[in-house]
């Protein structure tokens, strides 16, 4: 358990700030954006479960939503683990990590969501409906996360592990497909890029 007791504490004014793993870095160092960046996109997640909140439980649609807010609620657990981890330097095996199996599952949950989903004829627009619309906001913030972790991993080499890199990418494929998947189980229109029209 995490024990806080005090929120501020004025070591981090001078502009540096520490790891978990105990030393000091610059705070635009690659590794704090990449962990940082990390928890932004937490942070998004927890928007589209406050959207998931709101919308109206229509039949045959409680079940569907419930099982999004659980599978989400589950990632945002994993996104803390993967923020410790890469605030964690020169551990080889860190205790709190992704894993192999958090990459399998989000294979799984992906293909599951997207097998009834009709093929794609154009790219979409970020929209479908304000569940969708979160997902996709999520979804950018995540391709974010995975390009500054790729740009730690160049510089700091084995200190990323590829779970964690290959999560980031199997996640926001699974954000697109989620806000896919609600837009369609609700309703919502997806709009389409028709790229004549401008």
């Amino acid at each position: 358990m995490v024990y806080i007791s005090k929120v501020y504490t004025k070591s981090g004014d001078a502009g540096d700030t520490m790891l978990a793993s105990g030393g000091r870095v610059r705070k635009h160092a690659a590794r704090l954006e990449a962990y940082g960046t990390v928890d932004e996109l937490n942070a998004c997640i927890g928007l589209v479960r406050v959207e998931l909140a709101r919308e109206p439980r229509r039949q045959g649609a409680e079940v569907v939503l419930d099982e999004m807010d659980a599978q989400l609620a589950r990632i945002q657990q994993e996104l803390f683990n993967l923020g410790a981890e890469l605030s964690t330097a020169d551990v080889e095996e860190p205790k709190l990590r992704i894993d192999p199996r958090h990459v399998e599952r989000l294979e799984h949950e992906l293909d599951a969501w997207n097998g009834p989903l009709p093929p794609l004829g154009s790219f979409i627009l970020p929209g479908g409906g304000p569940v969708g619309a979160s997902c996709h906001l999520a979804r950018t913030v995540c391709r974010r996360a995975e390009r500054v972790s790729f740009r730690l991993a160049d510089t700091e080499g084995e200190r990323v592990r590829p779970e964690a890199l290959r999560y980031l990418n199997r996640l926001s494929d699974y954000l697109f497909v989620l806000g896919r998947a609600v837009a369609h189980r609700l309703e919502y229109e997806e709009p389409l890029w028709h790229p004549a029209s401008t």
